[in-house]
């Protein structure tokens, strides 16, 4: 064996919000082989295809390697560093002081696998007064958020390594995961005789495939299939009613409700076979142990919050909680939201805020207005919202009125060419990066990522862009930092007690937390790893928050957890919990009283609403439901900003029902004109008899407007959201 092999360095796929473990080879700055990282505690060496491709993202699209401002004449203009900064320090003063820090919003932050960097921002908001911010949560995990404020207080993840039954609601693991090692945990359910899958999706996904009950819902009709499954389990009396005595608040007229349920009725409006519907709930209601997940396929259609709240209550009253195979209450590195049953409202049209973010498709109203307190500045993070969220079109128009546009990216994105200023970032392979999509249980999972490669001259990584800023914007006093420094050198107890001393004195401290930690600890980590320094004020948190879980996990303090942060390079398990510590990690009110709480408001007269029956989502100038973003092999989040990691697929194809082909004309491997109410465009056709007829689906991650050797643009495939409606 040649002792010239190169090593294999540990990191990360950020791609989706697993964050499997991985391995890497290199060939200079090429990504050249790609394994899974069988040392990860949480993946355990589990990877997908679409990891693989990760080259594609590092080297497979054009960067930006200077600051870029834009000229009257739309095109942009290559500047330094010190220009940037102090130019846009400057223009964000101006709109402070003149509007006020709450017309500055804050989008973005991270993307799947960059939230290290984006946590330095929070300086700079606080800095500015800027109040409000929203990111790609806020798009699809809202409805859930607000019914998870009232039931748990906090985010609940299910045990499907070892549920008896597992249910996914508007969920394709197979493709999205969201379950750590999906395909492998899917393959493992579908085998076991003992064990039984349950799938609620209008398409006949890869993972209905491999389903037990897949019920095939009529688009847009879950909560109808949802509530028919509740009122098999209250009429029946599968539910479990020792646990909703001992532990559910509430119940009473939700089970009353639900007792009356007509259940033929509904499968009818949901078009599910009842036979079907009753068989999936009694396994439901006599499994040991029961999972559910929800995901985008029903979080971006109607009745969003009413479908969480219906799933949810199939283990809240099967008493599935706290519990092998069950649901559970995990712990947090750095929460990803507020989970609080009184909702800030948004400062034009008063839109509720669950977690705490601005809804996205509210953005364009409260920025293309006259009303006083309008959004005039957008700073966006390692996120492309004129590609990503509803009604590009609405999104342009509202982004083109602002008095400032700034994006932070490592390419020109759709948004970037947009921006008055575009600041180039260190890619996720070339700078200390984490995520914070640590939802586990029972064993919670953190890894850092040291950086593979240098990054690019004239790139910077965000802690240090965010402190330039901060520095410009001014209100750091020269003298802390000092302190800070010199008792960093001293060591990490009399750090403590600097920082908590000055904490104790100046109440914008904890505010500015990141930057001080940044420009004081950071200097004195090892291996140039200062952009982890936010992660010993997180580690402080686990052991307040977490402690008997962190030591469980094997670490006795906060400083025994950063350490094993900074040195296992595959990550560590940073709490862990039995069954029954669900309960701790629970909200305050939940957790005094291990109870929940089923009384959401607005639920039961949501609830009531169906015996009216489904909706039409449909006309006769628009017979058709469109899926606009379907997950699929070869589809991806938008950092990959090149056609050439597909193997399949490399346009993007329409697809549709033999039958809707048939009635149409249309052929597969012809073309198409697809036309919603807001736009059109041309797709390839491709039959598949996975569809309902009536349904058709578009891929996500498509649309790019991608550079040409030449310096010309050219569209890659249909960008689903010019054809989404932000009204709807």
């Amino acid at each position: 064996m040649s002792t010239n092999e190169p090593t294999w360095q540990r990191t990360a796929c950020i791609l989706c919000e697993n964050n499997c473990g991985i391995q890497v080879q290199l060939e200079g700055r090429r990504l050249a082989k790609i394994r899974g990282d069988k040392q990860h505690p949480g993946t355990q060496g589990y990877t997908c295809n679409k990891a693989l491709r990760l080259d594609h993202y590092q080297n497979g699209g054009t960067r930006i390697t200077s600051p870029l401002r834009r000229q009257p004449d739309g095109s942009f203009v290559e500047v330094d560093w010190d220009t940037a900064i102090t130019e846009i320090a400057a223009q964000l003063r101006s709109i402070r002081d003149t509007h006020g820090g709450r017309s500055i919003l804050f989008y973005g932050g991270g993307g799947q696998g960059n939230h290290l960097g984006g946590g330095y921002r929070g300086p700079l908001r606080r800095l500015l007064g800027a109040r409000y911010s929203s990111n790609a949560l806020a798009q699809e995990k809202c409805g859930e958020a607000w019914v998870d404020a009232h039931l748990t207080g906090t985010h609940t993840t299910g045990d499907f390594e070892h549920a008896e039954v597992s249910v996914f609601v508007g969920k394709n693991p197979y493709q999205s995961h969201g379950v750590a090692r999906a395909r492998t945990v899917l393959k493992e359910i579908a085998r076991d005789p003992a064990r039984s899958m349950v799938v609620i999706d209008p398409v006949r996904s890869e993972t209905a495939d491999l389903a037990d009950f897949h019920l095939q819902v009529r688009p847009g009709t879950d909560p109808w299939c949802l509530a028919a499954l509740l009122g098999v389990l209250v009429q029946e009396d599968l539910i479990d009613r020792d646990f909703i005595g001992a532990h559910v608040d509430g119940a009473e007229p939700v089970l009353a409700a639900l007792a009356a349920v007509d259940v033929a009725g509904y499968a009818a409006a949901c078009d599910v076979d009842e036979a079907l519907i009753r068989a999936a709930a009694r396994r439901i209601g006599t499994a040991g142990s029961v999972s559910t997940y929800e995901d985008l396929g029903v979080q971006h259609s109607p009745n969003t919050v009413l479908v969480s709240w219906l799933q949810k209550l199939l283990w809240v009253l099967t008493g599935n909680f706290a519990r092998t195979g069950a649901m559970a209450a995990h712990s947090w590195m750095a929460p990803l939201g507020s989970y609080r049953r009184e909702l800030e409202r948004t400062p034009v049209t008063g839109a509720p805020m669950p977690l705490g973010f601005v809804p996205c498709n509210v953005i364009p109203e409260e920025i293309l207005t006259d009303h006083p307190a309008r959004f005039r500045a957008v700073l966006v993070d390692s996120a492309n919202p004129l590609h990503s969220l509803a009604d590009s079109a609405t999104f342009a128009e509202a982004f083109a009125a602002l008095d400032l546009l700034v994006v932070v990216d490592v390419a020109l994105t759709e948004t970037a060419r947009a921006a008055h200023w575009v600041l180039p970032a260190a890619s996720q392979f070339e700078k200390w990066e984490a995520t914070f999509f640590n939802l586990e249980f029972p064993h919670n999972t953190f890894q850092l990522r040291a950086p593979l490669l240098d990054p690019l001259p004239g790139t910077l990584a965000e802690p240090e862009i965010y402190a330039r800023l901060v520095e410009a914007v001014g209100g750091v006093r020269r003298w802390q930092l000092a302190l800070l420094s010199r008792a960093a050198r001293l060591g990490r107890r009399p750090y403590l007690a600097a920082f908590a001393g000055l904490a104790a004195t100046d109440k914008r401290t904890l505010g500015l937390a990141p930057y001080l930690l940044y420009r004081t600890l950071g200097p004195t980590l090892p291996d140039g790893a200062a952009g982890a320094a936010a992660l010993w004020g997180l580690a402080l948190r686990v052991a307040r928050e977490h402690r008997a879980g962190m030591r469980r996990a094997g670490h006795r303090n906060h400083d025994e957890l950063f350490d094993a942060l900074l040195r296992e390079r595959s990550g560590v398990v940073f709490t862990h919990d039995e069954p029954e510590h669900a309960w701790d990690n629970t909200g305050p009110a939940q957790r005094r009283s291990r109870r929940l709480d089923v009384a959401v408001p607005g639920m039961l007269a949501a609830l009531a609403e169906l015996d009216a029956g489904p909706v039409r989502h449909t006309s006769a100038d628009f017979p058709l439901v469109l899926m606009a973003g379907q997950r699929r092999s070869f589809s991806a989040n938008t950092i990959f900003r090149t056609p050439q990691w597909r193997l399949r697929e490399p346009h993007g194809s329409l697809r549709v029902s033999p039958a809707d082909a048939d009635s149409l004309g249309l052929l597969g491997g012809g073309r198409a004109r697809v036309v919603t109410a807001r736009g059109a465009a041309e797709a390839v056709v491709e039959e598949d008899d996975r569809l309902r007829a009536g349904h058709v689906a578009l891929p996500n991650g498509f649309g790019l407007d991608l550079v040409q050797p030449d310096g010309t643009l050219v569209r890659d495939g249909v960008r689903a959201n010019d054809l989404t409606d932000v009204r709807q």
